[in-house]
């Protein structure tokens, strides 16, 4: 399946019915009295995540979602139907953008939440409701509002506990495929991965995290760059940054320069994205052919007072451990954003 993580789309809510002018007549009732039902609301425009999608494919072909108008009122007190909502699957991390204004109308991350982004208009009143003691034969009734009409963009970012960062061929396709189920192509050149890839990690008997492989961020991406800030955005959600550098020599760029590039990036995309905790990880240690540089190295990152983690995705070595250590702080990080959460509600409540 494709994977399409931004679409634009135009949304209307279904226009209310029109209100009905109606009096009685009947047979032995030749003068009734006024019988003109309300119409219906029109439908409105809905959003609810499906956990099973990954993809905003769908909007690629579907631009354009009406919900259906509510049902004009009858005679004999009869009121109109109310329209058919317009509900739309759309996957977990979707955030709804007005184009017009800029304004989040909704991000939607759980399971089954939802999120109306077109409201329908409302029903109007037949004559029936302005019937009064001094109008007893109202002609007065009132016509049904337009839906709500707007453009808005659809940007996914992707649900994931750890993002995987670093320059393009540094081993993130590697390991990802080492840790988990996640099949994303593995080769010597640059933007072999072209998509984000999910993979879910088992770190202990009871504990997993979802670890997502982030298309190679080059110098100038917060610019659109290279891949550029089309992929930038799906770190946004993580819990922890695991930065994979490459150790070997082979390509012979220094690690702690391409660090310190990629952290820059992230700061000028987002300066929060460069607040987030980072496991720093020297990957292709079995192809080092010079032992005092990978010692040397280091020491550089120590003096920094940044633990310097070292493996091989290709071979294994040392990934067992990296990946105990990131779920354990994951699950930190996590916990500490749930005792946040809850005292944003007591504060609030």
């Amino acid at each position: 399946m494709k994977f399409v993580d931004e679409a634009e789309i135009e949304v209307s809510g279904g226009h209310g019915g029109s209100g009905c002018l109606s009096f009685l007549r009947e047979k032995y009732r030749p003068k009734g009295g006024p019988d003109g039902g309300n119409g219906g609301d029109g439908g409105n425009v809905v959003l609810v995540v499906d956990p099973g999608l990954s993809t905003l494919l769908d909007f690629k072909f579907q631009r354009r979602l009406e919900a259906e108008n509510g049902e004009p009122g009858r005679g004999k007190n009869q009121h109109g139907r109310r329209g058919r909502d317009c509900v739309v699957r759309v996957p977990p991390g979707t955030i709804v953008r007005c184009l017009e204004t800029g304004e989040i109308l909704a991000d939607l991350r759980a399971p089954g939440a939802k999120a109306i982004v077109g409201h329908g208009g409302r029903g109007g009143r037949g004559n029936a409701t302005y019937a009064s003691p001094t109008n007893q034969a109202p002609r007065r009734v009132q016509p049904g509002t337009p839906g709500e009409h707007r453009r808005v963009r659809l940007e996914l970012r992707l649900m994931a506990d750890v993002g995987l960062v670093g320059f393009p061929n540094v081993g993130k396709s590697t390991l990802i495929r080492r840790v988990s189920a996640a099949r994303p192509r593995v080769a010597d050149y640059p933007f072999t991965t072209l998509v984000p890839h999910l993979g879910v990690v088992r770190f202990a008997e009871d504990g997993h995290f979802v670890l997502a492989d982030i298309p190679g961020v080059i110098e100038g991406a917060h610019t659109g760059q290279g891949l550029g800030f089309r992929f930038l955005r799906h770190v946004s959600r993580t819990a922890l940054l695991v930065h994979l550098l490459d150790a070997s020599g082979l390509s012979e760029r220094d690690p702690l320069a391409d660090f310190d590039a990629i952290n820059r990036e992230l700061a000028l995309f987002d300066p929060e994205l460069a607040k987030k905790p980072q496991v720093v990880v020297a990957n292709k240690i079995d192809l080092v052919t010079s032992p005092e540089a990978l010692e040397n190295l280091t020491r550089r990152f120590r003096k920094r007072r940044i633990r310097l983690h070292r493996i091989s995705a290709a071979t294994g070595a040392g990934v067992a451990a990296l990946m105990r250590e990131v779920g354990r702080r994951v699950r930190t990080a996590r916990q500490h954003e749930a005792g946040s959460s809850a005292e944003a509600v007591v504060e609030h409540g």
